[in-house]
């Protein structure tokens, strides 16, 4: 009975899975061919009037110096990036990494504070990666990869006690059903939506895939801190509020609850990528990337966010991947 059970549950989640990328697929073919419209109607519309040449202005000059001062050796290569905070985060993130310290160019629609849900069916998210697709393509810059980061904030805020069990209630720290359902449901839904019609944008343009990167987590540390502190009006802390309201206050407990979390999400990521029909996907591995021992703030600049330092670490695991 228990094997037949675990067989059926196996086949709904292959359904919802297959459902999901033929959904994903659906709305990425529908952005193509509303960008096909928007094309057309650019082609169609009437040219502007040319000023005559006496009073147009003269092209901005770029001083010599200028020049010479930017210039550099040829790109390690182009990636699009589509992603959360890791993406886009105040002086230090990822990508600003890959730019400066290991020659990528780096094309981004990521944003802070979006999650993988948001990413997957969010209003006009498809449409501005097929713009910028087309905008890099009538360059005649294609893309080498796609980088994908997003999860923490599905995670990890306001909602983040639904998923810990109280101190008191004599149950795992852990609620294993809620988790499951946020991160082997919805979000390997999402995740698969996501990746299913980026695949779909890219092969309806370029009849091949983009190689999509993906990356997991390292465990971070629940210790109270947010952006700059957490004060006031400032972003955070995500963690240790939802932890300290279920009566977990203490902080070794607490970073083991945090790591069973995170375990759970970098194998959803991982198995994702490893879908057969998923070949052009990578999972990054960023296990060991970060402190958390005793030096841990030297990486972690707060609960969810590495220092520079540790933004370099992440970075150059994942360049290594590309």
């Amino acid at each position: 009975m228990a094997k037949r059970k675990s067989v059926r549950a196996a086949t709904v989640r292959q359904a919802r899975l297959t459902d999901a990328a033929a959904r994903g697929r659906s709305v990425a073919a529908q952005v193509v061919r509303r960008r096909a419209a928007i094309r057309r109607e650019r082609k169609a519309a009437p040219p502007r009037p040319v000023r005559r040449r006496a009073r147009r202005k003269a092209a901005p000059q770029i001083p010599a110096r200028t020049r010479r001062a930017l210039a550099l050796p040829p790109p390690t290569g182009l990636l699009v990036a589509e992603g959360d905070s890791w993406f886009d985060y105040p002086l230090n993130d990822v990508l600003s990494m890959l730019e400066d310290r290991h020659g990528f160019d780096v094309e981004s629609v990521a944003h802070k504070g979006d999650t993988v849900e948001d990413m997957a069916y969010g209003v006009g998210q498809f449409d501005d990666f097929a713009r910028l697709l087309e905008k890099l393509l009538r360059q005649e810059r294609v893309p080498d990869a796609i980088l994908l980061s997003g999860g923490g904030n599905d995670i990890a805020g306001d909602e983040f006690a639904m998923l810990i069990n109280h101190v008191l209630s004599g149950l795992p720290p852990v609620n294993a059903e809620i988790v499951h359902g946020l991160v082997d449901v919805r979000l390997r839904n999402a995740y698969t939506f996501l990746i299913s019609g980026l695949t779909e944008i890219a092969q309806r343009y370029l009849n091949r895939p983009i190689p999509i990167l993906l990356h997991g987590y390292d465990y971070a540390v629940p210790d109270g801190r947010g952006f700059l502190g957490g004060w006031s009006f400032l972003p955070g802390p995500w963690l240790q509020p939802g932890l300290y309201q279920k009566g977990h206050r203490n902080l070794n407990t607490n970073k083991t609850i945090v790591r069973s979390l995170i375990d759970a999400f970098n194998t959803m990521v991982q198995q994702v990528s490893a879908m057969p029909q998923y070949g052009h996907v990578r999972y990054v591995d960023l296990m060991n990337t970060l402190s958390q021992g005793a030096a841990y703030k030297n990486d972690w600049a707060n609960e969810l966010h590495p220092t520079e330092r540790g933004f370099r670490a992440v970075a150059a695991r994942i360049a290594g991947a590309i």
